[in-house]
């Protein structure tokens, strides 16, 4: 079995209204040292066989088709087996 790590992020530029909403939430807590907060989903799967470049090239197919939005997202793969 092969486990792998994706990161979905928005991309710089692209308005982050989750990540500003919580930011300002911290600040009214009391959290008065966070400068910035980025919102991002993280995804863990795994998959069956142990061969780790063809489930990088699977994952990031799924990345393409479904996962993250090429227009707005960025993606990092890590297979951590």
């Amino acid at each position: 079995m092969v486990q792998v790590r994706v990161e979905i992020h928005l991309k710089k530029g692209v308005t982050d209204p989750e990540g500003d909403n919580v930011h300002k939430a911290l600040k009214l807590l009391g959290f008065s040292d966070v400068r910035r907060v980025r919102s991002s989903k993280l995804f863990l799967i795994e998959l069956e066989g142990t061969d780790a470049k063809a489930a990088r090239k699977q994952v990031e197919e799924m990345c393409r088709r479904l996962l993250a939005n090429p227009v707005i997202h960025d993606y990092a793969i890590s297979i951590e087996r």
